[in-house]
């Protein structure tokens, strides 16, 4: 195959699209992609929870059957196309372009992960302190039921009876940084302070992207790498504290009765979907940017042993700590041990506090935690803008576009976000977070991509363009992979989500309206039901017969340089069509 005629056809179009200055370049932006949030408060809270050590059976299991073939697969679809996450599928199978499209309403959600970084910020300015402020009680916003770190860290026979009471942490995240009100329906004044830390963290994501993969491939020099260094750091330091090999205990202790248990398995896969950046079209859209002939094959085995190494590591980092703050209040770990935000705006601050130069520790953890989220939001953005703009080449690859493009897009994602500032505002961030990112649209999007490329495109054709662009062919296993067991596990996942649903609570107190119940599942079906709606559209729109139309949509818009009979085939290997005939 005439492989330059190959890349010259992907990379024609109008203006210059870009592409990576540097495989470095390009391997530190999706490792920062891959390596966020998911690894420090997600991970080891989910590998406790699900078993200790054992959940690192079925983690480990679904890195290997899911993980890793569909980040191979997702990326020689973007490499192969030099495509965005949507136009990409016309030069595929056109019919499951509403994938693409589902995607792009995933992306608008995932930018209120923003938040994020923005509560960090808030966090790591008041780290200077001399006194830090979720410490002691002597604060204008503590409340009479607040209880300080001094009276928490001396135990006591007579320490039960402090009930109904709450942590100086506690007090800080929700009295002096969110102001929480009573609910959604009060959504309150915008939070000023935390609106000028909404405006900082859009300010640096768009000179981080404003020249695309130019400038953010800069930029990951330094926020890809350096929270590895702060992880180094917080790692050396919780390991050495009193108390820290009683969380690590907790942390990894196998209890192999959790494997038994189907929702333990569901989880390990949702995590690895998740942690991975896959279904999302991060990766589709960032190898995109790839030469035609990189070896993707080999890339895909480092970059997703080096998420789940990260994981692993960081469950160290989170465990050491909270087994240290246990052991100076006399609790088990289990006590303090927590989730998502409040692991890490509520525990791992109140933690640090109770060591030696506490504003040190928090300074790094806060710093780590804003480059994690970082890299991660502005990737996301980075996705969406390639792939609107592959989509309208004319308009936005013309000189002087993109910068404009890009500014409008943080410029009303700014104003839009204020809502999350707001008093109500963790309300709607926990609303988005529950429905908008759910993991029903995570295996949906799976099973819908291993269909139209396992099935309708063919698995073959697959392997056969990755050993085109990379020289090595794939094993069979991966075709099985896609083919059979994505979609049987994703299938399993959907139906045992529907079956064992529950409402969204804040504190398992606050329950949400009717209204904002709809409003969530609204978000969740919105990604979801582009993928049918669209080939229903494009099957009623196409002439022909049902089979001429299948047999037209599912081949490529425009005919690829290479011929299927180069490929080993006379015809489409549409196997789908195959087996309906």
């Amino acid at each position: 195959m005439n492989r330059e005629r190959r890349r010259g056809e992907n990379q024609r179009g109008d203006g210059d699209r870009g592409q990576w200055a540097s495989k470095t370049e390009y391997i530190l932006v999706v490792a920062g992609s891959v390596v966020g949030l998911g690894n420090v408060w997600r991970f080891p809270y989910l590998c406790y929870k699900n078993g200790g050590g054992a959940f690192l059976v079925p983690y480990g299991l679904f890195a290997v059957v899911v993980g890793i073939p569909l980040f191979l697969l997702e990326s020689s679809v973007g490499q192969y196309t030099q495509e965005g996450f949507i136009t990409c599928w016309s030069k595929l199978c056109p019919l499951a372009q509403g994938i693409g499209y589902g995607q792009m309403m995933m992306k608008l959600y995932e930018f209120s992960y923003i938040i994020i970084e923005v509560w960090a910020l808030f966090y790591l300015v008041f780290s200077f302190r001399s006194q830090l402020p979720w410490a002691t009680c002597n604060n204008t916003w503590n409340t009479a039921n607040c209880v300080s770190l001094q009276i928490l860290d001396t135990p006591s026979p007579n320490q039960t009876i402090l009930t109904n009471t709450t942590s100086a942490a506690t007090e800080f995240w929700e009295q002096r940084m969110l102001a929480m009100s009573a609910g959604i329906e009060e959504l309150g004044s915008v939070r000023w302070d935390l609106a000028l830390c909404l405006l900082a963290c859009w300010v640096f994501t768009y000179f981080s992207i404003w020249k695309g993969v130019r400038s953010s491939g800069k930029v990951a020099y330094f926020t890809a790498t350096f929270p590895y260094v702060m992880l180094l750091i917080l790692l050396i330091r919780g390991l050495t504290l009193p108390g820290a090999w009683q969380g690590i205990y907790f942390y990894l202790y196998p209890d192999m009765n959790r494997l038994a248990n189907l929702q333990v398995w569901i989880e390990a896969g949702s995590q690895i979907l998740f942690s991975n950046s896959l279904t999302s079209g991060v990766v589709d859209a960032l190898v995109s940017y790839n030469d035609y002939n990189n070896n993707c094959y080999k890339d895909c085995f480092w970059l997703c042993l080096l998420n789940s190494a990260t994981s692993f590591v960081a469950g160290f980092v989170v465990f050491s700590v909270l087994g240290f703050m246990a052991h100076k209040q006399g609790v088990t770990v289990d006590t303090v041990a927590e989730s998502g935000p409040g692991l890490a705006f509520i525990a791992y601050p109140q933690a640090t506090s109770l060591m030696p130069f506490p504003q040190l520790w928090t300074v790094c953890f806060f710093l780590m935690l804003i480059l994690l989220t970082v890299d991660t939001h502005f990737v996301i953005v980075e996705s969406f803008i390639t792939s609107v703009s592959d989509l309208f080449p004319k308009l936005f690859h013309a000189p002087g576009r993109h910068e404009i493009f890009v500014l409008v897009v943080c410029v009303c994602s700014f104003l839009v976000e204020l809502t999350l500032v707001t008093e109500g505002g963790i309300y709607i961030f926990q609303l988005i977070d529950y429905y908008g990112t759910t993991r029903v649209y995570q295996y949906f999007m799976a099973s819908s991509e291993c269909l139209a490329l396992g099935w309708i495109f063919g698995a073959d054709r697959v392997i056969n363009i990755i050993e085109d662009m990379t020289g090595q062919r794939p094993f069979v296993y991966f075709k099985v992979c896609w083919r059979y067991i994505i979609p049987l596990l994703s299938l399993v996942s959907i139906i045992l989500y529907l079956v064992e649903y529950k409402h969204l609570r804040i504190n398992d107190r606050y329950v949400y309206p009717g209204w904002a119940y709809a409003l969530g599942w609204t978000m969740l079906l919105s990604s979801v039901v582009m993928v049918p709606l669209w080939a229903a559209g494009q099957m009623c729109l196409t002439a022909g017969t049902f089979r001429q139309r299948l047999a037209i949509l599912s081949h490529p818009v425009k005919d690829p340089a290479w011929k299927t009979k180069e490929m080993g085939e006379v015809e489409t290997s549409v196997e789908l069509r195959a087996a309906l005939s």
